[in-house]
């Protein structure tokens, strides 16, 4: 199996969508890339616990893409051998009527993990500078000072609301949370088709909303906001990777393995030592036990 270079995926200068691809070969059978997946989520299961003992940093792991792109399958299949206590995933839908009463960064911060932990945002923040810029309209909800029309909505206020998740994303990173941004590539044509699996099997009819065809009308739009969401929003700090995803095992694996590789570099997380008086008495501690 070819390795995954970080490099590949990793946004470090402004990209174009259209230039960037949606499917991936690491060589690799169906059946190796499983089993790939399943001995480096058993790295990042056991790297958790080391992260929970240790107690000084949280890992935010943030997932975005189009209608069907994976998230939800990515996030069962990665995380499956992890403590149940060391992740939490957390699915944002249209705000409520609290969270309006909040600005739009609110209930983001709330759901940040503790430390120690891995927290999951499937749909992120970054909703509220993509759907909202397809559908504007949805800000006057949001009863803002000084926005009372769709004229209010113009190009100043997008840049202040980038600025604003930036600052957003940095407070936090400097504050221990490691932070991964994951765009999932999917093309055109294998929306379609996973969205036909939809309809065609009864199971998964549950899945599809009609609304989802309107949205796929849109595709273009969410494509140009997604592209520049990425460009103004991919920092040092808490850079975005693009995953070719329109094979879920190998997006699947990518994901995993730059989690992996970037997280060993912290050097300094590791299981906290006893102290020294503690330690000379493990002997006794030991006796006291047997002897009980």
């Amino acid at each position: 199996m070819k390795e995954v270079k970080i490099e590949d995926f990793k946004v470090t200068e402004p990209i174009k969508l259209d230039g960037t691809l949606n499917d991936w070969d690491l060589g690799a059978s169906e059946e190796k890339l499983e089993d790939h997946l399943e001995d480096t989520r058993q790295k990042l299961g056991e790297l958790q616990d080391t992260l929970y003992a240790h107690g000084k940093y949280a890992v935010l792991v943030c997932l975005q893409g189009m209608d069907t792109a994976g998230k939800d399958s990515l996030i069962r299949e990665v995380f499956k051998d992890f403590n149940a206590r060391g992740v939490v995933v957390h699915s944002f839908k249209t705000p409520t009527v609290l969270e309006k009463r909040h600005d739009y960064l609110w209930r983001h911060y709330i759901a940040l993990p503790e430390r120690g932990k891995f927290g999951v945002f499937n749909r992120t923040h970054y909703e509220n500078v993509l759907v909202t810029r397809v559908h504007p309209e949805y800000i006057l909800g949001e009863n803002l000072p000084d926005i009372n029309s769709l004229d209010d909505i113009n190009a100043e206020f997008w840049e202040k609301r980038f600025q604003q998740i930036n600052d957003f994303e940095k407070t936090i990173q400097q504050n221990g949370t490691i932070i991964f941004k994951f765009f999932l590539n999917i093309s055109k044509d294998e929306q379609k088709d996973r969205q036909l699996r939809r309809l065609d099997k009864p199971e998964k009819n549950w899945k599809f909303s009609p609304g989802d065809l309107d949205e796929r009308e849109l595709w273009e739009d969410y494509r140009k906001y997604y592209e520049d969401a990425i460009n103004r929003t991919s920092k040092p700090h808490a850079p975005w990777y693009i995953i070719p995803s329109d094979d879920k095992e190998t997006a699947r694996v990518i994901v995993a393995e730059i989690m992996l590789q970037e997280l060993k570099k912290y050097k300094d997380i590791k299981e906290p030592e006893l102290e020294d008086d503690i330690k000379a008495k493990i002997s006794e501690y030991r006796e006291r036990l047997k002897n009980d």
